[in-house]
Formats: C-alpha cells, sequence, structure tokens
C-alpha cells in the first residue's frame, strides 16, 4: 500500500512519546521523512518504510 505524504500533515502514532504526545507534524518528505512532535517539538528522522508501519491515522493533510 502506498500512502501519500505531504509537507504539514499532522499524523497521529500508534505509540506516544515520553513527553506525552501522539501527534506529530510532517516536516521533511524524502526517502526520510522528519517529524516533529507537537508538544515538546523533538524532531525525530526515519525511513518511509518505519513510518508508514508507525502511523495510526492522519489527523489533518496538508496543502497539496
Amino acid at each position: 500500500m502506498v500512502v501519500e505524504i505531504r509537507l504539514g500533515d499532522i499524523v497521529r502514532l500508534k505509540k506516544k512519546h515520553p513527553c506525552g504526545s501522539y501527534e506529530w507534524e510532517v516536516v521533511r518528505v524524502g526517502a526520510d521523512i522528519g517529524i516533529r512532535c507537537l508538544k515538546c517539538r523533538h524532531r525525530v528522522l526515519m525511513e518511509r518504510s518505519v513510518f508508514t508501519r508507525r502511523v495510526k491515522e492522519f489527523v489533518s493533510r496538508g496543502p497539496q
């Protein structure tokens, strides 16, 4: 399954961040996906395949 990922997407992951937040903003799209925690602003870079496995749902979509 191919998931379209856009800059500015807000996603909810399966596991919560240590700060307590489940929601992240996509800040980089490429071979790797960069995401930023909406609560503590921590940035994480992960492989696209790992990102698609960890996403539970899209809260809101970024601009096309």
